[in-house]
């Protein structure tokens, strides 16, 4: 099988990279010139248009040309749009990034009407889970989700993606699970706040060793948390004590907000992170080092 694929970041050249040794044969876009030379020397085939990348696609088995988008959402439309220029109807649309699922509605419904089809996929994992095996949550007409499976199915760890419905479910399902990794983050950050100021002098790096030791608590995120002692110290030096934030968290609030559903959690989580600039925390420190580790987001402090 050979699929287009636009987006070689953090995530997509991982992707894209686990594709091509699943047996995917990738031929790719990136708009920088950085992402291209990256991917090139990874061994993906780099053309310098979406028009030529479109053209070197050819019919598929399928009876349809597959492009896979990983860009950030602000980027979609504009991508979308030359696509439009370069494909026939009935070719097929993967857009995997993390984009709001009312305009992945709003995508698709427009894909449909100039005779494209559409699917929103929320991958999630990080650039590790991109290389090794990521989770993937799928939108869209459950005939071309069955036509695309054995993508997912490669891009996945085992049995870890799933359709779940009409378009927009997918991102719609992703975009919920980074509000509760919000608030899962924040219960972290504020306990290990707990623990550094008691009385005992405890090791962290050696408690967040046993919390991921059959604990309740036991978790990836712990993992990461640990990692990063190991990595930066117990004290987490070089790390920002104030913590970004992306849309995920806000949409997800919003959203409850909409359907009448309390999320104080996650709403608080987000405010945390929104008053967390001019004020850094150790809670800060904690939130950042499990951004960097599974994220690789930049989270180094401007005051060293």
């Amino acid at each position: 099988m050979k699929i287009g694929y636009i987006g070689f970041g953090k995530m997509g050249l991982n992707q894209a990279l686990r594709l091509k040794e699943q047996g995917i044969e990738i031929v790719g876009f990136n708009r920088s010139e950085d992402g291209k030379i990256k991917a090139r020397e990874a061994g993906i085939e780099v053309k310098n248009s979406i028009k030529e990348m479109c053209e070197n696609l050819g019919v598929s088995s399928l009876s349809s040309r597959i492009i896979w988008i990983m860009v950030s959402h602000q980027g979609v439309d504009e991508v979308l749009k030359e696509l439009y220029q370069n494909l026939n109807r009935g070719d097929i649309i993967i857009e995997g990034g993390n984009s709001f699922y009312k305009e992945s509605i709003r995508r698709a419904k427009e894909a449909e009407g100039l005779g494209f089809e559409f699917l929103d996929a929320g991958v999630s994992g990080g650039p590790s889970g991109a290389r090794n095996g990521a989770c993937i949550m799928v939108g869209g007409k459950k005939e071309i989700f069955e036509k695309c499976e054995e993508i997912f199915k490669k891009a996945s760890a085992p049995n870890a993606y799933k359709y779940f419905g009409i378009s927009g479910a997918g991102h719609f399902v992703k975009m919920v699970h980074n509000g509760i990794e919000y608030g899962m983050m924040q219960a972290i950050g504020e306990g290990f706040e707990v623990l550094k100021k008691s009385e005992f002098n405890l090791n962290l790096k050696e408690v967040s060793e046993i919390y991921q030791n059959k604990s309740v608590v036991e978790s990836r995120l712990v993992g990461w948390l640990h990692d990063g002692f190991e990595k930066f110290g117990e004290e987490l030096v070089g790390i920002s004590g104030e913590v970004s934030h992306s849309g995920e968290g806000e949409w997800t609030v919003n959203t409850a907000r909409e359907l009448n559903v309390p999320v104080r959690v996650i709403e608080d989580s987000l405010e945390f992170r929104i008053n967390s600039t001019g004020n850094p925390s150790f809670t800060g420190k904690v939130l950042s080092t499990m951004r960097t580790m599974f994220g690789g987001h930049e989270v180094r402090s401007e005051h060293l």
